[in-house]
Formats: C-alpha cells, sequence, structure tokens
C-alpha cells in the first residue's frame, strides 16, 4: 500500500514587486493507494498534482510529512521502494536516438532484470501495445501516440507493483487514449495499485475506483466518483468540482 501522509511542499517565488514570498504548492496532503485499485488525483493545472506525484515516487522532498510504500519510506528504503514502482509523465523526455527496444533493453538493465525475463518481456510488452512496426525506429521519428506507448513501455520491464501516472493521455488521440487506458484497466486486475492523475474529470470516472479533488494545494473532497456526485448533487465530476470550490472564479 502507498500511504501519503500529511505531505506539505512549500517553494519561493518573486512577486511583481520583485520580493520573494512562500507558499504551499501541497498544503496537508493525505490518504492512500491500495493494491488492485486506481485512484484518481484530479484537479486543475497549477493545483498540485504534479508536485505530489513527483514527491510520492521519490524524485522530490516534501518539507513536512511521509511517504511509505509497503511500509518503506524513501530515506531508509531508496532503492527499495524505486524497484517496485514506476513513474509515467505526459512531459517524460525519452532517448530521442535510441529505438524502443533499445530503450526498453537500457531500462531492464538499469533494474537488473536477468536477460532471459527481460527478453521475454520486451517482446510481450511490443505485442501489447502493436509496436512492432515501429520498435526499431528512433524515437525522435515517432508520433505522440507512440512516443506515449513507448514511454508506457519502458515503465513496464521490471514489472512494478505500483503505477505513478501525471497526465498520461494529455494531447493524445481517442485510439491512443484507449490504448493506455485499457492497459491501466489490466494492471488494475492484476492486483497493481495506481495513481492516476488527469485533468480529464470523465476518464477519472470511468477508470477510477477512488478520487481524491485537489485545488490550490488542498483537498478538498475524496471518496468514489459516485459518493461525490451525491454529495454534491451533481451529474459529473466536473461540475462537482465547481460545486465544492464556489464556482469556476474559485478554480
Amino acid at each position: 500500500m502507498i500511504e501519503i501522509k500529511n505531505i506539505t511542499k512549500t517553494f519561493e517565488k518573486i512577486d511583481e514587486h520583485k520580493k520573494k514570498f512562500k507558499f504551499n504548492a501541497d498544503n496537508d496532503i493525505s490518504f492512500e493507494v491500495k493494491e488492485g485499485e486506481i485512484v484518481g488525483l484530479l484537479g486543475p493545472n497549477g493545483a498540485g498534482k504534479t508536485t505530489l506525484l513527483r514527491i510520492i515516487a521519490g524524485i522530490m522532498s516534501p518539507n513536512k510529512g511521509l511517504i511509505t510504500i509497503d511500509d518503506m519510506n524513501y530515506k531508509d528504503n531508496d532503492l527499495e521502494i524505486k524497484k517496485i514502482i514506476s513513474f509515467l509523465s505526459g512531459n517524460t523526455k525519452l532517448y530521442k536516438e535510441l529505438s524502443p527496444y533499445e530503450l526498453m533493453e537500457m531500462c531492464g538493465e538499469y533494474y537488473n532484470v536477468d536477460k532471459k525475463t527481460l527478453y521475454k518481456r520486451i517482446d510481450e510488452i511490443i505485442k501489447r501495445f502493436d509496436m512492432s512496426k515501429f520498435k526499431n525506429q528512433r524515437i525522435d521519428t515517432l508520433s505522440t501516440g507512440q512516443t506515449q506507448r513507448v514511454g508506457i513501455a519502458r515503465c513496464l520491464v521490471h514489472n512494478p507493483k505500483y503505477y505513478i501516472f501525471d497526465e498520461a493521455t494529455s494531447g493524445l488521440d481517442i485510439i491512443s487514449s484507449k490504448v493506455i487506458l485499457d492497459f491501466i484497466k489490466e494492471e488494475k486486475k492484476k492486483g497493481k495499485g495506481i495513481i492516476y492523475s488527469t485533468h480529464y474529470m470523465e476518464e477519472a470516472e470511468n477508470i477510477c475506483d477512488r478520487v481524491v479533488l485537489v485545488n490550490k494545494g488542498k483537498i478538498i473532497a475524496t471518496g468514489t466518483p459516485d459518493d461525490i456526485l451525491k454529495k454534491t448533487k451533481t451529474n459529473n465530476l466536473r461540475d462537482a468540482f465547481f460545486a465544492l470550490i464556489g464556482g469556476e472564479k474559485n478554480e
């Protein structure tokens, strides 16, 4: 289980008068993600989602609070944790000179996956994401949808227990988005724990078991999509979000 406990992340900015001030990108955030469930982290751009996901993935450190994954923390168990998680952002940069096959080989070696298991897994991933036609092409020649498939593929070679997705379908066409969403549903059935961050509320309604709605660095609601709709007396999560913040002007 992933446990996010009272996470606060503070940054420093300079205002228009060139004065420094501090603000909390995330403010006392707590929730958990169990094995075999998809938890949606939802909110507008600037709500603090990406900062929080980077903290969960061990890329950044919080000013306050603690992340534990299977009762391990990053201070004492950094490498052990990173062997069982994968982090994918819509803005993930890949090695453009490599081919998808070479990238997966490199990632497998990084995670010390034995050769026999690695090549079998690569073949399975290529088949699963219909990558055979471009598996040996340079990544910088691929389409946006193909590149995003490669991004997911490199997350799979070490067979992670937990996935952290940050805007994984952003900017993709409907076919590429469906490939990714179907994959996420399949991994859930295998017992994987998944954090799915998006500003596409409709996607979250379709795939998430529970959702965490955030605005301006704070949690404004948690629960199943149905529970939140009932609580706000709305028909979709987009309307529920605005009902919770008091209208669009408060986003």
